[in-house]
């Protein structure tokens, strides 16, 4: 039963007086008929329109007209008393929205009754509880049957976007795209399709997954992708995002594989942004492919040469080369000599004494010259030494040819074996000897026959009076220089 006001009465009567153009009318209306005011009492009157007035209790779901739309607050008729009011936070599932942007007078609204009566005598309605209630009862349905739902993405929140799907359902930022997205704004006003994969009614909490339904859509694609990766093979792809442990690169076909910060370079890597950035192109190996799990491990490194290959390659064992000290350690100094190579100066090869701590001879970013004693590439190790850097002892310079006389030293005669000249020759040797005069060169000079010189210092180092000496007899007899002893013996 609904009370209505009849339409021949005008609006300004009242309900138990008469107006100035007439009698005022009251027409309560039931399932069956419709009976004018006029058939009732006063009494009766008030209890038909007692009856058909609605009573509501909390929880309870009610329809009603917007008939004003105020900046904090909505006011709906719902047939009661008095109008309902929705404040503007029970509007809608949007933080700080305008209630002007969520309805407008005369719109039908659905609500939910909060408080029958607060302490103002109001009721009190949520329009956004009552959208949970209808948009639980569907999810929960959609969840069951493993579907996917749809909804605008109103707000980027920390960790990822909110969807409305008749409440806040929750994205991750890890779960957006089949790769992680650093930059979520664009998403923002997008309507995006998603599998539920959490649901907790008592929390009012909604997970989301877009990867999952991507996953999906692109699995027999994907899977023919990976199947055609093979191990060792190159592949060229994009950075599309990097964490500490690593770098993802997009290779294509939906499948996205990890380089580890160790396989980013040779070189020590404290985080992988160091050598890549996101959407750089890069050539990277194929480690290993898991068709069960879907990964893929991938290196950049492998692409590059091996620095220790390249050191033994440029550099070899016993060669001096520069380096310098990146660190101390008790037992002696690591020495970097080439790009992620270092070697080992043992404390024992730091200097020719005693050393009793590394940091008497060096220190750390001086540059040294160090010899290489030994390279190890499998066991990653090179052995250097620091003292036998001044052990090497400077290459002489290649001798000049000089114009040089032979002549015999002032003892040169006691290396001469007498026995092996004549009688007469050996005798006037040793006489000569024993005076020790001046006619000891001479006599010297006559016997003993100059070593022959080689023919190229012959030629090039011609003797003194040597055209002269071509012009006299070649050979001097023995007679001559007896002769000229004993001219000499007369003499004295």
């Amino acid at each position: 039963m609904s009370r209505v006001r009849n339409p021949c009465i005008a609006p300004e009567s009242s309900l138990a007086g008469e107006s100035a153009h007439g009698k005022e009318c009251w027409k309560i209306e039931t399932e069956d008929t419709a009976v004018a005011a006029d058939d009732f009492t006063p009494e009766e009157l008030a209890q038909a329109i007692e009856a058909s007035l609605k009573d509501f209790k909390d929880g309870d779901l009610v329809e009603g007209v917007v008939v004003k739309v105020d900046r904090d607050e909505v006011l709906l008729d719902i047939g009661y008393k008095s109008e309902g009011v929705i404040p503007s936070k029970e509007l809608s599932i949007r933080h700080d929205v305008d209630p002007s942007e969520v309805v407008k007078v005369g719109d039908h609204v659905e609500a939910l009754v909060l408080q029958t009566e607060d302490k103002e005598g109001r009721l009190i309605l949520s329009k956004k509880r009552a959208q949970y209630e209808r948009a639980w009862s569907r999810i929960e349905k959609i969840m069951h049957e493993g579907g996917t739902i749809k909804g605008p993405v109103i707000e980027v929140v920390k960790g990822g976007l909110i969807l409305d799907v008749g409440l806040r359902g929750f994205l991750p930022a890890s779960l957006v795209e089949l790769r992680r997205v650093r930059d979520l704004h664009p998403y923002v006003g997008q309507e995006l399709e998603a599998r539920i994969i959490e649901l907790d009614r008592n929390r009012n909490n909604v997970v989301l997954s877009r990867r999952a339904f991507l996953e999906e859509s692109q699995s027999e694609g994907r899977k023919a992708f990976l199947e055609s990766l093979k191990k060792g093979e190159r592949r060229q792809g994009t950075v599309s995002s990097i964490v500490n442990f690593g770098v993802f690169v997009d290779l294509g076909g939906g499948v996205d594989g990890l380089v580890h910060v160790s396989e980013l370079s040779w070189k020590h890597v404290e985080h992988p942004s160091e050598v890549v950035s996101v959407g750089q192109e890069v050539v990277v190996e194929v480690l290993d492919v898991d068709l069960e799990r879907e990964r893929v491990s991938l290196s950049l490194k492998a692409t590059q040469e091996d620095p220790w290959r390249e050191f033994e390659r440029k550099n070899q064992t016993g060669e001096i080369i520069s380096g310098t000290v990146t660190k101390l350690v008790p037992f002696g100094a690591f020495v970097r000599v080439g790009e992620g190579v270092e070697g080992l100066v043992h404390i024992s090869e730091l200097a020719n004494e005693h050393v009793e701590s590394p940091e008497n001879v060096v220190h750390v970013g001086q540059e040294v010259r160090v010899k290489v004693v030994d390279v190890d590439v499998p066991r990653r190790r090179i052995s250097l030494s620091i003292k036998r850097v001044g052990d090497e002892v400077p290459a002489a310079p290649e001798p000049e040819i000089e114009a040089e006389i032979d002549e015999v030293d002032e003892g040169a005669g006691e290396d001469v074996a007498v026995a092996d000249l004549e009688p007469e020759e050996a005798a006037a040797v040793e006489d000569a000897l024993e005076r020790e005069d001046e006619a000891t060169d001479e006599v010297l000079e006559a016997v003993i026959e100059p070593t022959p010189e080689a023919p190229e210092e012959a030629a090039v180092h011609p003797e003194p009076g040597a055209a002269a000496e071509a012009e006299t007899d070649e050979d001097v007899s023995l007679e001559s220089i007896l002769e000229d002893l004993r001219r000499r013996e007369g003499r004295e």
